[in-house]
């Protein structure tokens, strides 16, 4: 016997697959987190959730033995050891190994900016950006270099900060072998030697 959804027409062999199912359509979420009160329709989706509070990392990677939470984002993970990028995107072909960062990549083409600044209403095509752009309103700067107290709003800034500490210059001309501590300064020095001037007096 067949169980037909007739919101969206799928059907099921299981009358529990299919009950489940319904959940989705009329939201409901009986299972809710103690801790953070976030809801799910599934139980084994809240079992899974838990080991975010408890910290616990049962599935571990072979190959390097990093340790995660959850089983599906453990077979992403493995996609950076095997290079497999199974999500393509259908405007213009780049490939991802998870879904989630193409969905994201979407939004270049959609030119979609769901997260929304309430400060100053400036709006982001993703959280993470939003969270640092907050840094802007609350003046925090939570990256602080450990040898003269300097602080940054992210965390690539505090790394290429260091540099100026270890006189490292990871970043070498390709012409003329002359070394520069940040990326920046080794594009505008390709210039000296392209003779190309592209920021002209108006």
């Amino acid at each position: 016997m067949a169980y037909l959804c007739e919101e969206c027409g799928k059907t099921f062999t299981s009358k529990s697959n299919f009950v489940t199912h319904e959940k989705i359509h009329r939201n409901e979420r009986n299972h809710v987190c103690e801790i953070c009160k976030k809801a799910f329709i599934q139980k084994h989706h809240l079992d899974a959730h838990h080991l975010i509070h408890t910290q616990e990392k049962p599935h571990v990677c072979v190959i390097c033995n990093k340790a995660f939470s959850q089983k599906i984002t453990l077979t992403d993970h493995y996609r950076v050891h095997t290079k497999e990028r199974p999500y393509s995107c259908d405007v213009c072909d780049n490939a991802f190994s998870q879904k989630n960062t193409l969905t994201k990549h979407y939004r270049i083409h959609t030119k979609e900016r769901p997260y929304t600044c309430e400060v100053c209403g400036k709006a982001f095509s993703r959280r993470s950006i939003l969270t640092v752009h907050y840094r802007i309103h609350t003046k925090e700067r939570p990256y602080a270099c450990d040898v003269c107290g300097s602080a940054f709003l992210r965390k690539i800034e505090l790394n290429t900060h260091y540099l100026t500490h270890t006189k490292e210059k990871p970043h070498s001309c390709e012409v003329c072998g002359k070394e520069f501590s940040q990326k920046g300064n080794l594009n505008l020095h390709y210039l000296t030697h392209t003779k190309e001037k592209p920021h002209s007096c108006e």
